[in-house]
């Protein structure tokens, strides 16, 4: 009779009939049928490796057929012999299983989950074929890490720490450098622990197989699974830290789609993630493609990931851009191009912005910054917004040291009148500038008894009988308000009867 190096091994003759009975077995109507042959399965791939390739193809279909299988237990018992199938037997066969393994990561069930992130990280760390795998098995674990169970985190993150360490060591070679020399990045998000550098290496390699795939996630039908590719977005970029550089015009495309995603979890995640990019990436490419964006076709979208790229960005590494960042959002192109408010609520949240990061940097720029709140507040669909305007006006004004309300406009009454007053003659009751002198006026306090001149020049020019009765009509509203108390307002210098009789 023939010898055997191993009982396991007598069974190798008859892989054929084993694999005929699995194959029944695994689409068996009851249910603990289907688990025994699961486990049988497993067991045999493990104990039979060198033979077991033989007939590995043959069990994926069944198991296939099985993985989305009404017991849960049943479906646990699948992946986990998908597990085993696919690691002792031929890997050519796991990009059959990758897709339905990937539907398993939105089970409602914890212990299926689970059971994906095992898989996973076992085939991370042991798959023979892993390298050729790689940007397919690691977006699968890192999901894992965004995942609603903290057990199911903690474990997804305990396989990928391994599966990073093991990658430096393979590579040591290879990465020597940065081993040895690569310093930690200047700035780093607050409330995150940076990856280890095999963890890095790995994402930052294959990110640009992985993003493409996860950005159409982000578009899906299906609320789950945006969600959890809108966690993972942000994770990879936390991995892959200024390497995203390189990708940004496809990231861009993808944030400005996420922000106006009608699940609110998306859109935090959103935010989140462009936060990321203003800490790794340089404003010298961010903003310039942002503000690119902005100048052709300005969406309120733009703003909502230009706000978020802001808040994320480091004080000192923005301040240089500051001042063509102010300028381009002062622009009438794009602060006075549409009276609709989800823009302007976000032009809003960009100055606010500014001044949170910059704060005494924004006296640079304090009078672009007044001239956009000015605009919004201006405009008659947001008076819901006035009482937000007035404390981004405030804290402009505390960061330069200044009194309030009424000192920030002192200091620019007289370049915000030069400004509303460049052309008062063709003004109608529709004009932009009316409804903006109409803010500066009325809100400036006695500031405005210090800008007589353009005011009485703008009165004496748009109160001419000949001119649009509504627009004059505008104007006397607007000089009546300012003659309720008027030392508080037109007549704070004492000048009014003088300039009056003029």
């Amino acid at each position: 009779p023939p010898s055997y190096s191993s009982p396991a091994d007598s069974l190798a003759p008859y892989l054929p009939e084993l694999g005929q009975a699995l194959r029944a077995a695994l689409l068996d109507p009851f249910p603990d049928a289907r688990r025994e042959a699961c486990a049988l399965a497993a067991h045999a791939a493990k104990a039979l490796p060198e033979h077991f390739h033989l007939q590995s193809e043959s069990l994926i279909e069944p198991l296939m057929q099985s993985v989305s299988h009404q017991h849960f237990r049943v479906r646990v018992a699948v992946i986990q012999a998908t597990g085993a199938v696919i690691q002792f037997g031929n890997a050519k066969s796991l990009d059959d299983v990758l897709s339905h393994l990937a539907q398993r990561c939105f089970d409602n069930i914890p212990q299926v989950r689970e059971a994906v992130i095992i898989v996973m990280g076992e085939w991370l760390l042991h798959l023979r074929d892993r390298y050729s795998f790689f940007h397919k098995l690691v977006p699968l674990l890192l999901s894992g890490l965004v995942d609603e169970m903290h057990e199911n985190r903690e474990l997804a993150l305990s396989y990928w720490k391994k599966v990073g360490l093991q990658w430096e060591k393979e590579n040591e070679d290879d990465i020597k450098d940065k081993l040895d020399f690569y310093s930690a990045p200047p700035y780093y998000p607050q409330g995150d622990t940076r990856p280890g550098l095999g963890c890095r290496e790995l994402v930052t390699r294959h990110l640009f197989r992985i993003l493409p795939g996860l950005c159409r996630d982000l578009t899906d039908w299906i609320v789950g699974t945006r969600i959890k590719a809108s966690r993972l977005l942000r994770l990879l970029l936390l991995h892959a830290e200024d390497h995203v550089t390189q990708h940004m015009e496809l990231l861009l495309r993808t944030l400005y789609h996420m922000c106006l995603d009608e699940e609110i979890l998306v859109r935090r995640e959103c935010l989140r993630a462009a936060e990321l990019i203003g800490t790794f990436v340089s404003p010298a490419v961010s903003l310039k493609l942002i503000v690119s964006d902005l100048e052709k076709s300005p969406q309120p979208s733009h703003l909502t990931v230009l706000s978020a790229v802001i808040r994320g960005s480091p004080r000192k590494v923005l301040q240089p851009h500051l001042g063509h960042l102010a300028d381009t959002l002062s622009h009438p192109h794009v602060s006075q191009c549409t009276a609709e408010v989800s823009y302007l609520e976000q032009l809003l949240s960009c100055v606010e912005a500014l001044v949170e990061k910059c704060q005494e940097d924004c006296g640079e720029v304090s009078l672009q910054l007044m001239k956009i709140l000015v605009t919004i507040m201006a405009i008659p669909s947001v008076g819901h917004l006035h009482e937000q305007i007035e404390e981004a006006m405030k804290s402009l004004a505390e960061v330069q040291g200044l009194a309030g309300l009424v000192g920030l406009y002192q200091q620019h009454i007289a370049q915000l009148m030069q400004w509303v007053s460049s052309a008062p003659d063709s003004w109608t009751c529709y004009s932009s500038e009316l409804l903006q002198l109409d803010v500066i006026a009325t809100h400036s306090g006695p500031a405005i008894g210090e800008a007589l001149q353009e005011l009485f020049l703008i009165l004496k020019t748009c109160l001419q009988t000949s001119k649009d009765p509504l627009m004059r009509l505008k104007l006397f509203s607007t000089l009546s308000q300012l003659l309720q108390e008027p030392d508080t307002t037109i007549n704070s210098e004492g000048h009014v009867i003088g300039r009056a009789g003029n």
